[in-house]
């Protein structure tokens, strides 16, 4: 059976370099699920793959897209298993890495049969986003499935939206919805897990955000200006920069948000990962020998 090495793991952890290192040791193509990556205008706010770590290996969906192009879970799930199909055809293992949570799950494990938008519900969800604040959206959620709200990306409203549209629709938890079992993949899925101490991984976000600065983030964000509505440009390291350019912060506190927001997704994506139990974790200082060698004894 082929298999699909998935590796997990918090924000700034190291997935990036253990993905290449093992696209080139089982010479193999990498697909990426982290969802922000997807976007050609997003690269320095993402901390995509460099382009001299993207020539080491073949990536898939990295900077595939426009941020005018919106794109679903649901659809990256079609996308993924068709790239998977035609790398299985000449390739024993697959690479999957990145740290959206979701879009994993929606490779490995394959969505819930979910209700479609509710056209009212949504239209509700909007005018309360825009007449009382976005904090209540997310009060919303947290009462009505504080399991979710504890994982889920708050600072995503779209995800916000479309988990209490569900919500509404169904009479129950979120959580519990994708949860439950759905169709079974035609290949074995291997997850590896880098772990670190919180200290660590909050300082190497802390360092990652000063480095995305030096490289130009506040430029980038400039240009993305126009498209700052857009779904894509709702997330940490956008919406901070877009404070600041509204002159709402000073830019040394647009930083320290921004700093802070990634550690509390990454707090949030820790939280997803402990919960699951099919997980190898390996440490972040050793992580490709670590995982080479727990694949050799299995």
């Amino acid at each position: 059976m082929k298999t699909l090495i998935s590796i997990v793991g918090a924000t700034a952890i190291g997935k990036t370099k253990l993905a290449i290192d093992f696209g080139n040791h089982f010479d193999t193509e990498i697909l990426s699920c982290d969802s922000r990556q997807f976007f050609r205008e997003m690269k320095i706010g993402t901390a995509a793959p460099t382009e001299e770590e993207l020539a080491q290996a073949k990536h898939h969906f990295i900077g595939s897209r426009s941020v005018t192009q919106p794109y679903s879970v649901g659809q990256y799930e079609v996308d993924a298993l068709e790239c998977l199909e035609k790398i299985f055809k000449t390739k024993e293992v697959g690479i999957l890495v990145g740290g959206s949570m979701m879009y994993e799950k929606a490779v490995i494990e394959g969505l819930n049969n979910l209700p479609k938008s509710n056209e009212e519900n949504q239209k509700k969800l909007e005018e309360i986003w825009e007449k009382q604040g976005y904090e209540v959206l997310q009060n919303i959620l947290k009462e009505a499935d504080p399991d979710y709200f504890s994982i889920v990306d708050i600072h995503n409203p779209r995800r916000l939206l479309r988990a209490i549209d569900v919500i509404w629709q169904t009479g129950q938890p979120y959580s519990a919805l994708i949860a439950e079992p759905t169709n079974e993949r035609t290949f074995k899925v291997i997850r590896i897990g880098i772990s670190a101490p919180r200290e660590i991984i909050y300082e190497r976000i802390n360092l990652r955000v000063e480095k995305m600065m030096q490289l130009g983030l506040l430029i980038e964000a400039k240009e993305l200006l126009p498209y700052r509505d857009l779904v894509p440009l709702q997330t940490v390291g956008y919406t901070e920069i877009f404070k600041y350019l509204d002159g709402v912060w000073d830019l040394k506190t647009a930083v320290s948000e921004i700093q802070k927001n990634s550690r509390r997704f990454a707090k949030r994506q820790l939280t997803w990962y402990r919960k699951e139990e099919n997980i190898l974790w390996v440490d972040h200082e050793n992580s490709t020998e670590e995982a080479l060698s727990l694949l050799k004894s299995m």
